[in-house]
């Protein structure tokens, strides 16, 4: 069982976060700076030794941040496992191809992008000047990042050199500019070329708009109950919603999955556990996340307002309730581990007072009636 102490390293508030502008080689582009670029679970793909990580324990995914001032770009670059954007606050342009044209796409506050593997991605702030964007990348090992041929050359004219190793090297500092055969080769046109293209209306099936989510009344089984009434809406792969009629709209593995989680005020998700890692992200509101503990239930406070959010790692096997003490919605982004549909184990006191409420789990772990359920031949 978790101790006091675990919760509270596992709490991220999101005044604790910490950035480096220098996590990539386009730290030097005066386009590109500057930047700020947060880790919040896991190292993510940063090339600096430097990178402040708030939890560094294998989750089976990670969970970074990105914020930079209006009109500033991350140039092109490419991961080989699942990169997600999360939009939190302003307004972004998301840019993908470079092969050479450049496709985009703009997203907004609750906008959600997933960005195929084996892709040159970059992205632009084209809104307010401390817009962010939370991002999640696939494996604990996400395989480091490819950066495109232009921005390696970009900041070698400036001085700033990537090795083989992936080393960054800067020569406006004292270094000394590494040999041509110790230099990180990058992709030929060819090689780009040989990419697989995505069309923009390809593209916008990976694009989950806030405006368009589907929200289900009977994403939990306690749902329906009194004093609690939260709702699920999927994005991302196969979570930990109880709907049978729920699909993400973003179906493809990616190592986890990620719901929205709404709770009216004063409701509740009741007690109970799963066996997987869990991030939660407070997006608005006032959340209470109580978790039993070694000295007894202990309640940490989430808080998501216009410019913070507060994180929560949740171990696997723990026994958590929340209960929204807000006036408004309270709303979170649910990452869960692993892509298989997950299941969740509810307090004995929760199964009994859904039943008498007329509503239990079918034989697939649905919710569903239970004079439906109790017709079945056993």
């Amino acid at each position: 069982m978790i101790t006091p102490d675990e919760v509270k390293r596992r709490a991220i508030p999101f005044d604790s976060l910490r950035s480096t502008t220098e996590a990539f080689i386009d730290y030097c582009l005066p386009e590109s700076k500057p930047k700020f670029n947060y880790a919040l679970i896991g190292p993510g793909v940063s090339q600096s030794p430097e990178q402040p990580v708030n939890l560094r324990e294998p989750h089976g995914f990670q969970v970074g941040g990105v914020s930079m001032p209006h009109g500033k770009t991350n140039p092109a670059h490419m991961h080989f496992t699942c990169e997600v954007f999360i939009c939190t606050r302003g307004t972004w342009r998301i840019e993908w191809g470079f092969n050479p044209e450049v496709s985009c796409a703009e997203i907004g506050d609750g906008d959600i992008v997933s960005v195929p593997t084996w892709l040159y991605r970059g992205f632009t702030n084209i809104g307010v000047d401390d817009a962010f964007m939370f991002t999640a990348l696939g494996g604990d090992n996400a395989g480091g990042v490819l950066w495109g041929p232009t921005a390696i050359a970009a900041a070698q004219r400036r001085g700033v050199y990537l090795t083989s190793d992936h080393r960054m090297v800067d020569t406006t500092r004292g270094a000394a500019a590494p040999a041509q055969a110790e230099l990180f080769e990058p992709m030929t046109a060819d090689e780009i070329a040989a990419l697989r293209v995505w069309r923009p209306d390809q593209m916008a099936g990976r694009i989950v708009r806030f405006s368009d989510l589907r929200w289900s009344q009977h994403g939990f089984l306690d749902s329906m109950l009194p004093g609690c009434g939260a709702q699920l809406a999927a994005a991302v792969g196969l979570g930990i919603v109880e709907d049978r009629d729920q699909q993400a709209p973003v179906t493809n593995a990616h190592g986890l999955s990620i719901e929205w989680l709404r709770i009216p005020p004063g409701g509740c998700v009741s007690r109970h556990r799963i066996e997987e890692k869990q991030v939660l992200i407070t997006r608005r509101g006032s959340v209470a996340l109580t978790i039993d503990t070694s000295a007894g239930p202990l309640t940490r406070a989430l808080v998501g307002t216009e410019t913070g959010w507060d994180s929560f790692s949740v171990p696997r096997g723990e026994w958590r309730s929340l209960r929204n003490h807000g006036d408004g919605d309270a709303l979170l982004l649910v990452m869960t581990a692993g892509d298989a549909r997950k299941r969740i184990t509810w307090d004995e006191g929760v199964q009994r007072r859904a039943a008498a409420a007329g509503w239990v789990h079918d034989a697939g772990g649905f919710v569903a009636p239970r004079s439906y359920v109790e017709r079945a031949q056993k």
